[in-house]
């Protein structure tokens, strides 16, 4: 009967174990849980940042207002008959010690 008790102690130590520390323990499913939740979290924003390029694509595709500001703004062009002004803006002297 000893024998019994102590195989039946020994096994419920192993599982325990297994529980707490081995693979697939609670710990580590915890921390597969928050992984999961961090993903998701960045997942929203990159679908919310597909969506606005989704929407800046159909713009230049379909309006002429969008393609000119973006012309205007990354490759400096301007309209025929416009005049370009451009304001250089001196350095603030440093402060003196």
């Amino acid at each position: 009967m000893r024998w019994l008790i102590a195989v039946l102690a020994l096994l419920l130590v192993a599982l325990q174990f297994r529980l707490w520390v081995g693979q697939g323990s609670l710990a580590e499913v915890h921390g597969l849980r928050q992984e999961i939740r961090a993903q998701e979290e960045e997942l929203v924003g990159l679908r919310a940042r597909n969506q606005e390029l989704q929407a800046e694509v159909v713009d230049l595709r379909q309006g002429v207002e969008a393609l000119e500001e973006r012309a205007r703004r990354d490759l400096g062009m301007i309209k025929q008959g416009e005049i370009f002004i451009q304001v250089i803006e001196r350095n603030p002297p440093a402060a003196q010690p």
